[in-house]
């Protein structure tokens, strides 16, 4: 260290004071100055927080909470103490609602009395530093809508009969609703429900049940219903203690919730018509499970499934808000009943965590494309066999050629009993015996009606299901709502053709003169048998077709001839896109488990056929190739209507989603337990044949598989005409006649030049090309 002088030295110390407690202070020198900076003191560093806190809203999504109350989770870190939470709504301490769970979320609790619009949630740590939480919760009324759109006008309550369904009272304002009703019934040892009253005496026919956690306890369910989102909505839970303080006894719920949705067609404007026994389902509360239900997802109220599953939601968010989180929803119920399972697992996951459609469809709306054959193409048959009663067509079985769907000679039809149509031979198709109507029903604004409604009130509304779901669809030019059914292009009978089931000239004959539905703006009512009424005032000496007697809608139809061939109709444009966007179409983005339950219903000619699983099967593999979360029963038809059999796929769906909470890493298909395989089953429920391969050569070109083998599965007008099975395609690409000649598309059959002529007069645009 060099040396100063003792001169230097002492200027030096004059002129700058050197650093002292240089942790306390900084000396600063300006050179010539004597001025001293001294700094504070640096505040100690904050400490690192314990975590995070985070909070969620368990009843429903955030942004669609209804009804005023929630029900929220919130998870904190371990070495936080419980009392050092707190949890603040809009600035309030509610921290005294949240108690702990020990199950999936730290705390729990009922958040009640919020506004209508944003609710600011806040969870922060009066104790050690935490990360804070904030969770917006929007709340909307509970008479609705949320996410849905204008409500439907006009709009028809409830009867008093149908309310009584699930004793209800009356009607309190224009929105339908009704007074909030908790009562308590208990299943008798004679399987029916009776009134029970809470300290009352045991009655001596109360029955008992076990739930499926061992439990084995009085038979007592706590009921409440009322209206959300102006539809009658129904809860039910095993309560064998009743009310405590006025809140459920719920020792004997087995955490676990059923959501019963229900099926039928209709086109809205109406509440509904409640079904006790579902909303009561026995079996299901038998083995402890809480029962969901609404008129608002029953597909016989209306066929929104926007609407529905925005009601789902709704009706959950009750039930969660009141009663607790379940371990998991399942969702079950048959036909459209199914289809809202397929449709909202999709388009709103974790509203059901798991499925059991029962003699399902994949969707609504893709079962108008074929469907919307059915009265074309049997106008077309019937009238060939006015034409040669001795014609191949007096074997119903020969309908199936064209029509894809079963047909046979021994199932009644009403049309022929009651002889309409006179010259047609017995037997029934499945579009005569179960379709019948519902394609006027779908597309023809003047084909409806609810209870109550006036004449007046009926001429006003548009029904058709594009109507009922105008929100969705938008309006055309012509002011009615735009719709998806599109015929352009479609060869109907293409595969009888190219199996020789029908000759050249009967293809082009029946492409020529099927024709199509005509656009809103040009249909009239529907006559005989649809209005029945006009049956009772035959004049049968005057020509009845169509002005009277028309079970095809000919009045709707377009017409035509090999010399005038009728034109098709194509989808407004537009329309198809909104479907598949608005997840109206199922696309196949479920990955939930799903057990496909049907009885074999096929020899019955019944609407509920086969290939529809298959066709939801294939929408998954075309998704993202996976369809392991989708597992199909077939029964044989039952006395007991696959009831058993649905009890069985609830068991197993319990020990696929426990095996999913364990291991949640895996996907829902690596997560099926041994039982969740592919089986069908004979009339009293033992095992056919079950395993991976019982299905083979349906959606593959493998040997049948033993269920193939014992259950024929059927097609459609649309497959017939070489659609895929999916179903799924409302328009197809085209392509010039001469190109699909050149590729070989009518098999053994090579047009000439007036044939080929003919098919270009019948196909101006060209013809589908599916592949």
């Amino acid at each position: 260290m060099p040396a100063f002088p003792a001169g230097a030295l002492s200027r030096r110390i004059l002129s700058c004071l050197v650093p002292v407690l240089a942790a306390l202070a900084l000396v600063a020198c300006d050179g010539g100055s004597n001025t001293i900076t001294i700094d504070p003191p640096a505040p100690p560093p904050d400490p690192e927080p314990l975590g995070e806190f985070s909070a969620t809203v368990v009843s429903s999504p955030p942004d669609a909470v209804s009804g005023g109350t929630a029900r929220v989770g919130i998870d904190a870190p371990a070495a936080l103490p419980d009392e050092d939470i707190i949890v603040e709504l809009d600035g309030e301490d509610i921290s005294d609602r949240f108690r702990a769970t020990g199950g999936k979320y730290r705390l729990m609790g009922r958040v009640e009395g919020l506004a209508e619009g944003e609710n600011r949630l806040r969870v922060t740590s009066a104790g050690e530093p935490v990360t804070p939480a904030e969770l917006t919760l929007v709340n909307h009324p509970a008479t609705g809508p949320i996410f849905s759109g204008p409500q439907q006008a006009p709009f028809f309550c409830a009867t008093d009969d149908d309310r009584a369904n699930l004793e209800l009272g009356p009607i309190l304002d224009e929105q339908c609703s009704v007074e909030r009703v908790v009562s308590f019934k208990y299943r008798t040892t004679e399987g029916a429900w009776a009134d029970w009253e809470p300290g009352q005496e045991r009655p001596e026919d109360m029955a008992t049940t076990t739930t499926i956690d061992g439990e084995t306890v009085d038979f007592i369910v706590r009921w409440e219903r009322g209206t959300i989102n102006r539809f009658l909505y129904s809860l039910a839970v095993l309560v064998p203690g009743g009310d405590v303080d006025g809140e459920p006894d719920l020792g004997a719920w087995n955490r676990r919730l059923i959501y019963y949705f229900q099926g039928g067609v209709a086109i809205g404007h109406y509440q509904g018509d409640p079904s006790q026994r579902r909303a009561l389902y026995a079996d299901g509360l038998g083995a402890g499970y809480a029962i969901a239900y609404s008129t608002g997802t029953k597909t016989g109220t209306h066929y929104n499934l926007e609407l529905g599953g925005e009601t789902a939601i709704m009706v959950k968010d009750r039930f969660v808000s009141a009663y607790g989180m379940p371990d998991y929803t399942v969702g079950v119920g048959g036909s459209g009943g199914g289809i809202q399972q397929y449709v909202y697992g999709q388009n709103h996951p974790g509203l059901i965590d798991a499925g059991v459609p029962q003699y399902s469809y994949p969707d609504m709306i893709t079962q108008t494309i074929h469907i919307g054959d059915c009265e074309l193409i049997e106008r077309w048959i019937d009238f060939q066999l006015q034409a040669d009663p001795n014609s191949k067509w007096a074997d119903w079985n020969n309908r199936s050629w064209l029509i894809g769907l079963n047909a046979n000679n021994e199932v009644p039809n009403d049309v022929i009993d009651f002889g309409l149509t006179p010259w047609v031979p017995p037997g029934s198709s499945e579009c005569t015996a179960s379709w019948r109507g519902l394609s006027p029903l779908a597309l023809n604004p003047n084909f409806g009606t609810v209870p109550g409604i006036s004449d007046e009130q009926q001429a006003e509304v548009e029904w058709t299901h594009f109507a009922d779901l105008v929100n969705i669809y938008g309006r055309a030019d012509d002011g009615f709502a735009r719709s998806t059914w599109d015929n352009v292009g479609v060869q109907y009978g293409l595969q009888a053709l190219r199996d020789g089931n029908i000759t050249p000239a009967e293809f082009l004959d029946l492409n020529a003169s099927v024709g199509s539905w005509k656009q809103e703006a040009e249909t009239v009512q529907e006559g005989c048998p649809f209005l029945i009424d006009l049956c009772f005032a035959l004049d049968f000496e005057q020509p009845l077709y169509p002005d009277q007697i028309d079970p095809w809608s000919w009045r709707n139809a377009n017409v035509g001839s090999l010399e005038n061939p009728a034109p098709r109709r194509a989808a407004d444009p537009g329309a198809i896109e909104r479907a598949f966007e608005s997840g109206m179409v199922n696309r196949g983005e479920i990955e939930i488990p799903l057990i496909d339950v049907r009885p074999y219903l096929e020899e019955e000619l019944d609407m509920h056929n086969t290939h529809q699983s298959f066709a939801a099967r294939q929408r998954l593999l075309n998704h993202d190739g996976d369809a392991s979360n989708q597992v199909i029963w077939f029964q044989e038809p039952s006395e007991d209507d696959i009831a058993a059999l649905t009890m069985e796929a609830f068991a197993v769906i319990d020990e696929w989603m426990a095996t999913i909470a364990a291991n949640p890493d895996r996907s829902v298909g690596e997560n099926r337990p041994a039982e969740a395989v592919d089986a069908c089953f004979d009339a009293g429920g033992a095992v056919i044949a079950s395993g991976d391969d019982v299905w083979s050569g349906i959606l593959d070109d493998s040997e049948p598989g033993t269920c193939t083998a014992q259950f024929p599965v059927y097609s459609t007008s649309r497959i017939v005409a070489g659609a895929p099975i999916t179903g799924d395609v409302f328009k197809c690409e085209l392509q010039p006649v001469a190109e699909a000649i050149d590729s070989g598309v009518y098999g053994d059959w090579t047009p000439g030049a007036q044939e080929q002529a003919t098919l270009e007069a019948i196909f101006p645009d060209g013809v589908c090309r599916y592949d």
